[in-house]
């Protein structure tokens, strides 16, 4: 790492004032599709060079992908941990067997201020993941970024722009988008083909366990804190930040729903109408069962949006692990005839008053050949957004569903714990997924009513156009729009990509 780095000021914070005069109608908007990006790929066979931001977790599967990749070289490797940093070198270049040298460096500016670099993977923790999306595109670089792509609502709506000012390909880790299997579906629910979609259902239930608590305290030699934290406002170090369960902190992680959770909420979202973009209502209840520890975000949750059209997307956290665990990691599709649609890529459907499921017979849908990685290289060396599996309006779209869900909660109060707790209103449809969702944390998990309350967030409005809260609760709301940041890491206002 260059000294000079750290010492370099990136673009200041927008107000909200700002933000709020900058951002405009968004319904329909397009990708502009410029020709600033500076990526050198003269044909189909021409080398990418990527590097890779993040080399714990995913950043591992990031450079397994582009390694078996055509014609793809690492140019670098980039973590703040010198210990990680050094092991993901040495393993790269056992698999590169000559073909290449990558750089490892600790700070990604470094990376982009090369100017034969063509691309960067981000795999880092979420608060990182808009501000090297914003800062590659103002570099000319293509961008695959892991999900969610924004930590917050504000930053995601900066790096579309920042995509459409520099015309860069930015694709979202969301490898479904790539299936043209789940592509056929959503094409088949859209056209009239099959009834018309009510409730696109998504769960993120997988087994998991407490993190315990740990005391604040020096970061490890050979971690880099000031660049790890980077953006994130946090007050001191503790052993749960790094190098995994930073995710279940709301300075840097957003749960398991944007988590886990974003590629279900992504299927979700794709299924509804295509002139939608963002619901007009978001609500949540939950908690954090059971594990007694130090963690932030819920580890059980059910919450629910609705969109201007009517149609709406329900989702399911459900983590605490115990006997007879049922893991759920896929999406359900209910159509107002009453049918529903469960699966992924290869689908059943109960229809109203049968017995048992039949085999859905569907065409494949349109994507980019290629699956997540080849698709964005082939983008890449296309110049052309458009391929991208999973661009930055769905990346955009997406992820905002999952923060509006996530403030809901954020903003909610106790009550207890109990199957009167969710206040839905006349939505029956609701009403009966908590009731499964509570019936599970109270008869199979063992949650009681004495020792247990659930946190149950207001049903917030929400302006699909100028992406801002409206309404009660609004003043609250909006301040959850736009994280903190520290300074020299702050996300640049609209005006200034």
């Amino acid at each position: 790492m260059k000294d000079g780095l750290m010492n370099r000021k990136l673009p200041v914070k927008p107000t909200r004032r700002d933000f709020l005069s900058t951002t405009s109608a968004i319904g329909g908007s397009l990708i502009i599709m410029g020709t600033k990006a500076t990526a050198g790929i003269k044909g189909a066979n021409d080398r990418v060079r990527i590097a890779v931001a993040g080399l714990n977790g995913r950043g591992q599967s990031h450079i397994s992908g582009w390694m078996k990749a055509d014609n793809v070289e690492i140019a670098y490797a980039i973590d703040p941990a010198k210990s990680v940093l050094e092991k993901r070198l040495g393993a790269i270049e056992k698999k590169a067997n000559g073909k290449f040298t990558t750089k490892g460096v600790a700070d990604f500016r470094e990376a982009l201020d090369d100017k034969s670099l063509d691309a960067i993977s981000v795999a880092t923790p979420n608060h990182w993941h808009s501000l090297i999306t914003i800062r590659a595109a103002q570099a000319g670089k293509h961008v695959y970024v892991e999900k969610p792509m924004s930590h917050d609502v504000a930053e995601g709506r900066v790096a579309v722009e920042a995509q459409k000012k520099y015309g860069v390909v930015i694709q979202h880790g969301t490898q479904r988008r790539s299936d043209a299997g789940v592509a056929g579906l959503h094409e088949a629910l859209k056209s009239g083909e099959l009834p018309r979609l009510k409730i696109a259902y998504g769960y993120c239930c997988k087994p998991r366990g407490g993190i315990g608590s740990k005391s604040p305290g020096t970061p490890p030699s050979n971690l880099n804190w000031d660049l790890w934290k980077g953006p994130a406002v946090i007050d001191q170090y503790h052993a749960n930040y790094h190098p995994y369960n930073w995710h279940w902190f709301w300075e840097t992680g957003n749960g398991d729903l944007n988590n886990q959770g974003t590629h279900q909420l992504d299927v979700a979202r794709w299924a509804i109408d295509d002139d939608q973009t963002h619901p007009t209502r978001a609500m949540a209840i939950g908690g954090r069962f059971q594990w007694d520890d130090q963690g932030e975000t819920p580890n059980t949750m059910f919450s629910m949006a609705e969109y201007p059209n009517g149609q709406m997307v329900f989702f399911n956290v459900r983590n605490v692990n115990y006997k007879d665990y049922k893991r759920q990691v896929y999406n359900e599709y209910y159509l107002e005839d009453g049918s529903v649609i469960t699966g992924e890529s290869h689908y059943q459907i109960l229809r109203p008053g049968a017995s048992k499921p039949e085999g859905l017979k569907i065409s494949k849908g349109k994507v980019t050949p290629g699956g997540n990685w080849n698709s964005f290289i082939s983008a890449v060396r296309a110049n052309d957004p458009s391929m991208a599996n999973g661009n930055v309006l769905d990346a955009h779209y997406g992820c905002v569903l999952g923060h509006l869900m996530n403030n809901s909660y954020r903003l909610g109060h106790e009550v207890p714990f109990s199957a009167t707790a969710g206040q839905f209103g006349d939505n029956e449809d609701a009403t009966q997924h908590f009731n499964k969702l509570h019936s599970i944390m109270a008869d199979g998990v063992g949650v009681s009513e004495k020792d247990a309350k659930y946190r149950v967030g207001p049903t917030l409005t929400f302006d699909p156009k100028t992406e801002t809260h409206t309404g009660d609760f609004a003043t609250e709301a909006n301040r959850l729009l736009k994280n903190p940041s520290n300074p020299g890491f702050e996300i640049p206002e609209v005006s200034e990509v």
